[in-house]
């Protein structure tokens, strides 16, 4: 029995892959100047690509994004969900680049775009490019992290603007793999304050799975409540440095072998590809799901056709 055939070929049935998660602007940035960057912290490489979205010009970051596409064209994949950058620092470059992608590829892929805030969403100038990018893409995006100390009012903004434009939201949280964050209980009970049930996805929730089990399955309650979605990432956060803070035995992975029996709506993407984040990876899907099963140890074929399609389109809101 050939497993890898048999899950692609439902796959496939289905209409192909549903990567939910990528940062395909930066996708191919790594050069051998920057490839000493890539054992950085996670917050330190949010500061140290300044430079190279300085420098980009629009084309160079179409034909990044381009090539990324085909190459997930190749693999079958039937939609897409990217966030790009808009800043202070890259300004719209991003945005001219994403338009054209969609002018040229938006038949033969569904193309989802997500804004990034590495700015934050709450400082002056960080909120004027906010305000710019949520004119263009087609889902929220949101890093409450970048807005230390005022996370909730991070997603207030989000949330507010969600509802008022009828997007969806996918918030970046719980990425630290430690029992202090608990970004993914605040994201959830935000959105039921805004009353943005079924509309909002948590993306990697890594630290979820270092909490304690009664932790983890009153919070699954409360985010199946609230209709809160997960994407999980496997790759981008398999390599997390090992701590000596004590904490249930787990990975740090997605617990998605708790999430999706628990009813919630889980789906998968690549993250960053060829990068100072992932310089190893290479988008490939069939990599992320096997690292994902392994991982979990989550072996049923159903669930994960539906993670990697039918649970996908539901969070990029093609469903």
């Amino acid at each position: 029995m050939n497993l890898r055939q048999v899950v692609k070929g439902k796959i496939y049935q289905k209409g192909g892959w549903v990567n939910t998660h990528a940062h395909l602007d930066r996708a191919y940035t790594l050069t051998t100047n920057n490839f000493r960057y890539v054992n950085a912290p996670l917050k330190e490489k949010w500061h140290l690509i300044d430079t190279m979205k300085r420098e980009a010009t629009p084309d160079e970051i179409y034909g990044r994004m381009a090539r990324a596409v085909e190459y997930f064209m190749e693999q079958g994949t039937q939609a897409l969900g990217t966030f790009i950058d808009v800043d202070e620092v890259i300004k719209d470059k991003a945005i001219i680049a994403a338009q054209k992608l969609s002018d040229t590829y938006g038949k033969d892929i569904e193309l989802k775009f997500v804004n990034q805030v590495l700015k934050g969403v709450i400082e002056p100038k960080a909120k004027y490019w906010y305000d710019i990018a949520v004119q263009f893409v087609d889902i929220i995006g949101g890093l409450p992290a970048k807005d230390a100390g005022r996370e909730a009012e991070h997603l207030d903004v989000l949330l507010q603007t969600g509802k008022a434009m009828g997007k969806m939201v996918h918030v970046h949280v719980d990425q630290f793999n430690t029992d202090e964050e608990k970004e993914t209980e605040l994201l959830t009970r935000k959105t039921i304050e805004h009353g943005m049930q079924g509309r909002v996805a948590a993306v990697h929730c890594i630290s979820v799975a270092a909490h304690t089990r009664e932790y983890r399955h009153q919070l699954y309650q409360l985010m199946r409540d609230a209709g809160v979605m997960v994407i999980s990432c496997p790759t981008a956060w398999i390599d997390h440095n090992r701590t000596e803070k004590l904490a249930p035995s787990h990975n740090s992975i997605t617990p998605v072998d708790e999430m999706a029996p628990a009813g919630l709506t889980v789906a998968f993407g690549t993250d960053n590809i060829s990068d100072i984040y992932k310089p190893y990876s290479d988008g490939d899907l069939w990599t992320e799901m096997r690292v994902m099963l392994e991982a979990c140890r989550l072996y049923d074929i159903d669930t994960l056709v539906n993670i990697a399609t039918t649970n996908g389109l539901k969070v990029l809101g093609l469903a």
